[in-house]
């Protein structure tokens, strides 16, 4: 059966579930952890800088959710494997993965994409995703249940003239996390993806974006509604993918 959590198995006490942020920042990272904290989630932050982190565990631990911080260079992705444990050790199990830290390669026209470049993205967007999954799946299997959700941007969908540099990787993940999908189904385990097609309001990725010509054109989106799109996705498990708000036909 499905519980009111979306995931295969009888009720259990809300204290036993568990969801970690990773790339955890004060937007769309803080509005998932309410949306799941609201449901009975225990929640840990994972994110590189300690002074934002620790931040907002104290905002979220004000607001009464149990929360615990957990500094990780995610560019690093042999360090997973003693992160998730460090995880375990506070929390018993993880039931959710949210995965979408903001990477520091940012847009590039594609005739001024060098191999380098590119390079500098492939762990964090690429490499990393795949050392969460293998490291909690094992865990998931056995119980028949579990949760991977990898947040990404609309060119991984659809490219853009003048926007390339993260977009062949984000897509490359968006291949594998399809394919992840169908294997998994089966088991109760789901994997799914929001690709924006926005900027998300708040974060400093929009402001940035306001000097940019190629990007200053796209839409603002507010992390909440996001974090209730993706509560959606994990409760029903009828879709691998939303990409808010929904792209145009050329």
């Amino acid at each position: 059966m499905i519980d009111s959590k979306g995931v295969q198995g009888g009720p259990r006490g809300s204290d036993e579930w568990s969801q970690v942020i990773f790339g955890a920042g004060p937007g769309l990272g803080v509005s998932i952890a309410r949306r799941f904290a609201a449901e009975g989630f225990r929640i840990a932050l994972v994110a590189r800088r300690k002074d934002r982190l620790d931040a907002l565990v104290d905002q979220l631990s004000a607001e009464g959710i149990d929360t615990a911080g957990f500094t990780a260079d995610l560019s690093a992705p042999k360090e997973i494997p003693a992160l998730i444990e460090a995880i375990r050790e506070r929390f018993g199990q993880i039931d959710v993965v949210e995965y979408g830290p903001v990477p520091s390669v940012r847009f590039t026209p594609a005739a001024e994409l060098d191999p380098d470049t590119l390079a500098q993205g492939i762990p964090l967007l690429l490499l990393t995703p795949l050392a969460v999954v293998q490291a909690v799946l094992p865990e998931w299997k056995k119980r028949g249940n579990g949760a991977f959700l990898m947040t990404t941007g609309a060119t991984a969908v659809q490219p853009m003239p003048h926007a390339s540099g993260v977009g062949p990787l984000m897509a490359a993940a968006r291949n594998w996390l399809y394919s992840l999908n169908g294997e998994l189904t089966e088991s109760g385990i789901y994997a799914g993806t929001l690709s924006i097609a926005a900027f998300i309001g708040g974060s400093e990725a929009a402001e940035a974006a306001g000097a940019s010509e190629p990007t200053a054109a796209f839409p603002v989106v507010a992390p909440a509604d996001l974090a209730a799109l993706y509560w959606d996705m994990y409760t029903k498990r009828d879709r691998v993918e939303e990409v808010p708000p929904a792209l145009k036909a050329d």
